[in-house]
């Protein structure tokens, strides 16, 4: 017969106190992200589900401000890792990955389907054959047009860009701006740029020339500015362009003074408020340079990564896994007005959403960023202050490419 002391007995009692105790503390997410006020009232409501999921794990979201965030993950993925960082795709999560900051998570794409599921985002997510993160929204592109303006002057929806510059020709016999855009701001023109790049030489090129691996001056980029000269030269943009912010050109386009803008969806709510309905806005994809590269888009997109220090991988493995549903990313988006990237999720009834969540479903070439995402903060502002200056004075393009190579070579060593 085992007899146990009173004082082992109160030691024994100790310890089952203790490990229970243990038991019951539950598993710690620590979640670092830059959310503005809707997209973190979404994210808390998506958190509270995934805790009532799993109740042993306690997630503990600390949002920063925009512009903080670009300077502190620099910091925390180097001295204190989160278990879990929000970020962007493409080539602004390359430095991280490349420098060792981001784990692969190419497992719970594997585990979780997510090859299928998330397809169209994939390209984006993946270098050296692997996944560095999960994406959760995003937003389209392309071209909104108005189809009182294509009416006026009997022209179709192009579909390729010779049909597109064919109906150029159209809308300035009516002095009709074909193309509208405000660069004041820079930005805008940089749309115009990105998409003329993934018509004229693929994805993977633009990847590689907002990489700093391709010379400015080299003769596919010179493809690119050709192909905008057809534009340019005969003067189919609005051509007080450089003095106008986005919103200005949202209101040529409301006012029938323009046909045609390059913009991303959000644009929509200002040309709604302008008095344009779903009977006089349109939208339709960039058209066809090149038949022979696949389709690509352009979607900015957000994503949540693990950081390489972080100390419950296995947990943050299984948020990601959540944050890749279906059903998180019809609820999450819905919220943000934006597109959810799994396939199998439900979009708002509208039709902008939907038309976007198609395109973008259905991209077989990849999913671009936007220039001064893909590219690093100077070069994007060389460049797009190169794009204006082309759309302004073409003849200035030998000028604009010496610069922006120059610039590629301090840059990029």
């Amino acid at each position: 017969m085992i007899q146990i002391t009173r004082r082992a007995a109160l030691a024994l009692s100790a310890a089952l106190v203790a490990a229970t105790a243990a038991q019951a503390q539950p598993r710690t997410l620590r979640y670092y992200a830059d959310f503005d006020p809707a997209p973190l009232a979404a994210f808390e409501a998506a958190i509270a589900e995934f805790e009532a999921q799993n109740p042993d794990i306690d997630v503990i979201l600390q949002n920063f401000d925009h512009e903080g965030y670009k300077t502190a993950i620099r910091n925390f993925l180097t001295a204190d890792p989160p278990d879990l960082a929000n970020w962007y795709a493409g080539n602004r999560m390359a430095p991280f990955v490349n420098a060792g900051q981001f784990l692969d998570v190419s497992d719970v794409w594997d585990a979780h389907g997510l090859h299928d599921s998330l397809a169209s985002a994939a390209a984006s997510m993946t270098i050296d054959g692997k996944q560095w993160g999960v994406p959760y929204t995003y937003y389209q592109w392309g071209i909104y047009y108005n189809r009182t303006a294509y009416e006026q002057v009997g022209a179709e929806v192009p579909s390729t860009w010779e049909e597109f510059l064919a109906n150029c020709a159209r809308f300035k016999a009516a002095g009709i701006d074909c193309v509208t855009t405000g660069t004041r701001a820079l930005w805008p023109g940089a749309g115009i740029f990105d998409y003329l790049s993934l018509r004229t030489n693929g994805y993977d090129w633009h990847m590689k020339l907002t990489a700093g691996e391709i010379p400015w001056t080299d003769d596919s980029v010179r493809a690119v500015f050709a192909e905008w000269a057809k534009l340019v030269e005969p003067g189919y943009i609005t051509a007080n362009h450089a003095a106008l912010d986005w919103q200005d050109a949202a209101a040529l386009l409301v006012q029938g003074k323009a046909a045609n803008y390059v913009m991303g969806n959000f644009a929509v709510a200002v040309f709604r408020d302008g008095g344009m309905t779903d009977e006089t806005l349109g939208f339709l994809p960039f058209p066809t340079i090149n038949p022979d590269i696949p389709r690509a888009e352009e979607a900015p997109t957000d994503t949540v990564h693990i950081p390489a220090g972080a100390k419950n991988v296995e947990d943050a493995k299984r948020f990601l896994a959540f944050l890749a549903t279906a059903e998180v990313q019809t609820r999450l988006n819905a919220a943000l007005g934006q597109l959810p990237i799994n396939k199998d999720s439900e979009v708002a009834d509208d039709p902008f959403i939907r038309a976007g969540f198609e395109l973008l479903s259905t991209t077989p070439g990849g999913i671009a960023q936007f220039f001064d995402r893909d590219a690093p903060a100077e070069m994007a502002k060389i460049g797009m202050e190169g794009f204006q200056e082309f759309m302004v004075m073409p003849q200035n393009l030998d000028a604009i490419l010496n610069r922006l190579e120059a610039a590629r070579q301090r840059i990029y060593q």
